[in-house]
């Protein structure tokens, strides 16, 4: 019975939300927020009240020459570390209670001392407030996608948004271009000033780096059309029910890799997900390192803001306790990393796979290692 009354308070809740829509690109300059000003004048022009809560136009003559006429709600002004900054007006834009606000760079990380730490949780109060919103991002500030990212372009991107952002939107829109056409841009000064453009050239915009940024953003849009397509048109035709485990250990990297594929795994099948820490004697608070310590809590953190449950366990048996734990959560698919030695050497020398491997021989759990 209580289950069914919080099923219909999140039914209620959803359907007080306002709407969110957000505008994704393979990278700076491929025209997010020209599109949006666009979309924003359309909106003005058929009598909807919409406001520009944040757009970051840098200075691009067209993108500018768009923002006249349109409403904008003022930013806020404070000083921080000695300068006058201007930051967005969470609370203005509730105030004022518009029924289309455009907010743009949705992955920015906030001025320290802000409500939030980040715009996305900006946007996720303004949408609980009942005011539409729509918005922009990078594929490269896709939580989930980080690792991907660094390894196609060796950036290391630090403002990311979690999946499940993108997972919440009610429209996902791609905004492509050519690589040639982007590297035109470019060069004719459209994205970054004169002094930026070769090193950008060599760096981000080189054409093999674009097309992989491409591919990864329009898989990325196609993924969500087809949930919405699988949850609200063909509701009987739904993929098949998963829940994935993680598996990690205080090995950072590989666990961070981990964390991040099975998140993707579980935001491809619209299902839970699950990250399992066994904390066996030798890996107590007293034998483990401050550093390792340190790269636990991160990755616990990861997989939460990535929508994954963390379940930490002490136990001698790491094997046992991953299939009792797997059974208990009815997962249907258990991930782990790769191991750094050839697999078959590791499967025959350590109990840990060899247990595993033999405790999920009787059960229609799959084992998936992740590179």
């Amino acid at each position: 019975m209580e289950t069914s009354a919080e099923h219909f308070l999140e039914l209620i809740k959803k359907s007080r939300r306002g709407k969110f829509k957000i505008y994704i690109g393979m990278s700076a300059g491929v025209g997010k927020t020209y599109r949006m000003l666009q979309e924003a004048h359309a909106l003005l022009r058929t009598g909807i009240d919409v406001k520009i809560g944040y757009i970051e136009t840098h200075n691009r003559k067209e993108t500018h020459e768009l923002l006249e006429g349109l409403p904008v709600i003022p930013r806020r002004q404070l000083f921080y570390k000695g300068k006058e900054l201007e930051e967005f007006d969470v609370q203005a834009v509730i105030t004022l209670r518009p029924e289309v606000v455009i907010v743009d760079e949705l992955a920015h990380s906030n001025i320290e001392g802000s409500k939030n730490a980040k715009r996305w949780q900006d946007v996720l109060d303004i949408l609980e407030a009942g005011i539409n919103v729509i918005s922009a991002v990078n594929i490269q500030h896709i939580e989930s996608l980080n690792q991907e990212v660094r390894e196609i372009t060796g950036v290391e991107v630090a403002e990311r948004i979690p999946d499940k952002v993108l997972g919440l939107a009610d429209e996902v829109v791609n905004i492509d271009l050519t690589a040639d056409e982007l590297i035109t841009r470019l060069k004719e000064g459209k994205i970054y000033r004169e002094e930026k453009i070769q090193a950008a050239l060599q760096n981000f915009f080189k054409p093999q780096h674009i097309l992989q940024l491409r591919e990864l953003a329009l898989k990325e849009v196609a993924s969500q059309v087809e949930r919405k397509v699988e949850s609200e048109i063909q509701p009987g035709m739904a993929l098949k029910h998963e829940r994935f485990l993680a598996c990690i250990s205080s090995n950072e990297k590989t666990a961070r890799n981990v964390i991040r594929k099975t998140a993707r795994l579980a935001n491809y099948y619209h299902s839970s997900w699950f990250l399992l820490y066994v904390q066996t004697p030798g890996e107590s608070a007293s034998r483990i390192g401050l550093a390792k310590q340190r790269h636990l809590i991160n990755n616990f953190k990861l997989a939460t803001e990535l929508g994954g449950n963390v379940i930490k366990m002490e136990s001698g048996s790491i094997a046992k306790t991953i299939v009792e734990v797997a059974e208990k959560n009815k997962i249907t698919t258990i991930c782990i990393g790769k191991p750094h030695l050839n697999l078959f050497k590791v499967i025959l020398a350590t109990n840990v796979f060899n247990g595993l491997l033999n405790k999920m021989s009787s059960s229609d759990i799959d084992l998936v290692i992740l590179s």
